[in-house]
């Protein structure tokens, strides 16, 4: 099954490197940048020490390029070989089904994180009162990154495209990779946070 699929992915085609090297950008920058702005402020700064303008334009950054990475794994996979990988109905029915799923993943994370939850607002100060617990976070540890990861392989058995599979795991071993960065980190953050109002009001 392995060497069936190498079989079908054309090297020949830069559009798939493009896509994979979007892939990697993604957590890869975001990582780098995040821990740049908990060290040296440096967003923060650059918006006249305001940290929440800050957050949301790197908000901004990453919902962007997001878009981007969508965009050039679909156009990656419309030059790639097409082979059917599902009868009918399971054709249409299971990749609907795993984009609906992965996207309600995704979108239910932000409404519970907000968008300084979710996009690393904790890098730059801005701290949640306590642990979100409710769905999806009391389905999945990592919600978010599951089910983008479902998404990438709806959208490779919807187009049939067997590379889009090879992508999906690709994506799947960087978003892991990402977490046993990200995730020490952030724990490092709550773990370590200093309160003054709180403190000033028990002095009081």
């Amino acid at each position: 099954m392995t060497m069936s699929l190498l079989a079908l992915v054309d090297t020949s085609k830069a559009s798939l490197f493009l896509s994979l090297a979007s892939i990697a950008f993604n957590p890869t920058a975001w990582n780098i940048v995040a821990r740049n702005e908990y060290r040296n402020k440096t967003i923060t700064r650059l918006f006249g020490g305001n940290a929440y303008l800050g957050c949301y334009f790197l908000a901004a950054c990453i919902f962007s390029a997001g878009m981007l990475r969508d965009h050039l794994y679909r156009s990656a996979l419309l030059e790639q070989p097409r082979v059917p990988l599902l009868p009918a109905p399971l054709d249409t029915l299971l990749p609907l089904a795993l984009f609906a799923t992965g996207q309600t993943f995704v979108v239910s994370s932000t409404w519970a994180l907000g968008v300084t939850g979710t996009f690393l607002g904790d890098y730059f100060g801005i701290l949640m009162d306590h642990r979100v617990e409710g769905f999806p976070f009391n389905v999945l540890r990592d919600p978010m990154y599951v089910g983008s990861t479902m998404c990438f392989a709806a959208t490779a058995l919807w187009y049939e495209r067997p590379v889009g599979l090879l992508v999906t795991l690709y994506v799947h071993i960087l978003y892991t990779i990402a977490l046993r960065f990200e995730g020490p980190f952030t724990d490092m953050i709550y773990s370590t946070r200093y309160t003054p109002k709180k403190v000033s009001e028990k002095e009081l």
